[in-house]
């Protein structure tokens, strides 16, 4: 195989910037050039793409990714280019190719290959000349790739002949040229895509100051992998909700795309896609080439990181428990519904409870209780994570839940739990975050940064929950705040009084006699650079009171305001390690830093100074 450049590869890309079919593509062999990823992300990668005279902007498919990485394709290395598009950059004279379907030709090159060129010509000024189709070998010193062989039919008689007895969508997509969603940006003008759907929500009813509408959305994926997701309001929302099935396969038309909105964005894409009711939707029978849901699972002992987060997570695990079926009443509308606990663990010896919520919790729960003696594998996907009992999952209206599903994942989690995990000593994943007893000290020491570093920077947590550690001194605790709630003895939960004696839990669904209390308070600390308030939950606040909230009460009802002051103040001017959360949250339509300590350690001298001293030695270093 020779190992160089399609001589006028850029130029002959440039005269036909979107083909109808890969057919008529001749053979383009181009140099990868500058080859980077693009900003963090592991699997988009950008280069130049060189034929040794031009060279225009390029983007690589997703699935090009392992090639890079395993290092099958290198910066200088040698691709043929299959199928392509050409999209303008906005305020730009210039094209950007993007690359749809390729192979190696080569991993890399010693050099970048330069032919002579008597003059440096644009893509403008290639715009404007014809494309010459055949090129004489002595007009370059750029090895000529073979020639194929010249096939009697043309691309457009063999379509033809295809075209013949094709239902409506297979003609759809003989007629129009299929776009990978990588290739799509919101500057684009006509495009179709195939793609199966791989998520559903539910038609929605909201309201604003422009009345009252419907939404619903989808989660779209194309052969690549690729995913994206789909919104339809009012009229659109109407005519598309019935006709979008989970699970099959459509060509989309007429479309256009923005932006994600990061705070609602639940797939990993730049662009959201937005369908009006004059958008073209065909059902494509008897497609299998596009894969069915798509899971970035993450390991249960990785899920602290997303606590409080708006990022959207995908977990896998064995069954271990279930719950009955609970009744919910939701405080806004006073709706009951229903409510069932699960707990799943995986791999990493760890365990966490996820609430399925409505149909999840009354179908596919009941189906999980009666399954729960066999150990089944769940794959859910798109769950909340919320700080209850340190780190819990929810499911939300478009969670996807499967039992048992055909996955790699699924039967690796499955011989692990049957040869080990069955027998393994497991522990809510939750416990390393509200408990330092273990591995708070180590993990005290980590991270570690000053208060200023983290007041001083207002976006910090802004997308998810970001974790440091901290060595402060509580400096107040004020004794006026709401130190404490009634909770449930069973669940921990809120409970209220119940008419006729006694405290009603929602969560149990039934009343007590006894409840307990459990802290729930602010505490202003300080350090050498500043102070902050933060938000301590019953576990920590215990450790730093020195007592449970039910003695504290006691102290206050029984021994009197002065003795319950003096026991805080005892509290105070007393150093402290802490690993805390740093988040958002909106308070009168304004954006607050939240800083909540997750785990808490009494201040070692020893280690400390073990601590200070390597610092110091990092800094002589430097």
């Amino acid at each position: 195989m020779a190992r160089s450049v399609t001589p006028g590869a850029i130029a002959a890309l440039l005269a036909n910037p979107t083909p109808d079919s890969p057919l008529e593509i001749p053979e383009i062999v181009v140099q990868v050039v500058d080859l980077k990823p693009i900003g963090s992300s592991t699997t988009r990668f950008t280069f130049m793409a060189s034929d040794g005279a031009m060279k225009i902007k390029a983007m690589l498919p997703t699935h090009l990714a392992s090639e890079i990485n395993s290092g099958k394709l290198q910066n200088l290395g040698l691709i043929r280019i299959i199928d392509y598009t050409c999209n303008a950059i906005p305020n730009q004279p210039e094209k950007a190719l993007i690359v749809t379907k390729c192979e190696v030709v080569s991993p890399s090159l010693e050099t970048e290959i330069k032919s002579e060129v008597k003059e440096e010509r644009s893509q403008s000024d290639v715009k404007k000349e014809e494309y010459k189709s055949e090129v004489k070998k002595e007009e370059s010193s750029i090895l000529l790739m073979p020639k194929q062989e010249i096939v009697a039919k043309s691309a457009a008689q063999i379509v033809n002949e295809q075209r013949g007895n094709a239902a409506p969508a297979a003609r759809l997509a003989m007629t129009k040229r299929i776009h990978p969603l990588v290739s799509l940006n919101p500057y684009q003008g006509n495009w179709t895509i195939k793609v199966r759907v791989t998520n559903k929500g539910n038609l929605r009813t909201y309201k604003n100051a422009r009345g009252e509408g419907q939404v619903f959305n989808v989660e779209l994926t194309d052969e690549d992998g690729t995913q994206i997701q789909a919104t339809m309001f009012n009229e659109a929302a109407k005519k598309f909700y019935p006709k979008f099935e989970l699970g099959k396969v459509y060509y989309i038309s007429k479309g256009s795309l923005r932006i994600a909105n990061k705070q609602f964005k639940t797939v990993q894409n730049d662009y959201e896609m937005t369908l009006n009711e004059n958008a073209i939707v065909e059902e494509a029978e008897g497609e299998v080439s596009i894969p069915e849901t798509k899971f970035n699972f993450v390991k249960i002992d990785q899920l602290g990181s997303y606590v409080n987060g708006r990022e959207l997570v995908d977990v896998i695990g064995v069954v271990q428990n279930v719950s009955p079926t609970l009744s919910i009443r939701r405080k806004s509308n006073n709706e009951t519904i229903p409510k069932r606990d699960i707990t799943i663990a995986d791999d990493s010896n760890k365990t966490v409870t996820v609430s399925l919520w409505n149909d999840l919790a009354t179908n596919i729960g009941q189906e999980l209780l009666d399954m729960v003696d066999t150990a089944p594998i769940v794959a859910i996907k798109s769950l909340k994570v919320g700080d209850f009992q340190g780190v819990s999952l929810s499911t939300l209206t478009k969670s996807t839940v499967l039992i048992n599903p055909d996955l790699p994942e699924a039967k690796k989690l499955k011989s692990w739990y049957d040869s080990e995990g069955k027998g393994a000593s497991m522990a809510s994943v939750g416990s390393d975050i509200v408990s330092s007893s273990r591995t708070g000290l180590r993990s005290m020491y980590s991270d570690r940064v000053f208060l200023s570093q983290i007041t001083n920077d207002p976006s910090l947590g802004q997308d998810k929950p970001v974790f440091f550690s901290i060595s402060v001194y509580i400096s107040l605790i004020k004794a006026d705040q709401t130190m404490w709630y009634r909770a449930c003895t069973t669940c921990n939960k809120k409970v209220t009084e119940a008419v006729g004696g006694g405290y009603w839990c929602e969560g149990c669904q039934k009343n007590d006699d006894q409840c307990s209390l459990r802290y729930i308070m602010v505490i202003k600390v300080s350090d050498p650079t500043g102070e902050a308030w933060l938000s301590v939950f019953n576990e920590q606040a215990e450790k730093i009171i020195g007592c449970t909230a039910d003695e504290l009460d006691r102290i206050k009802t029984e021994e009197g305001d002065e003795k319950y002051q003096l026991k805080l103040k005892e509290a105070t001017w007393v150093p402290h390690l802490f690993r805390v959360s740093v988040s958002q949250t909106e308070y009168m339509n304004e954006k607050r830093q939240r800083i909540t300590v997750r785990a808490q350690a009494p201040l070692d001298c020893s280690a400390e100074s073990r601590y200070l001293l390597e610092e110091i030695a990092k800094m002589s270093i430097s």
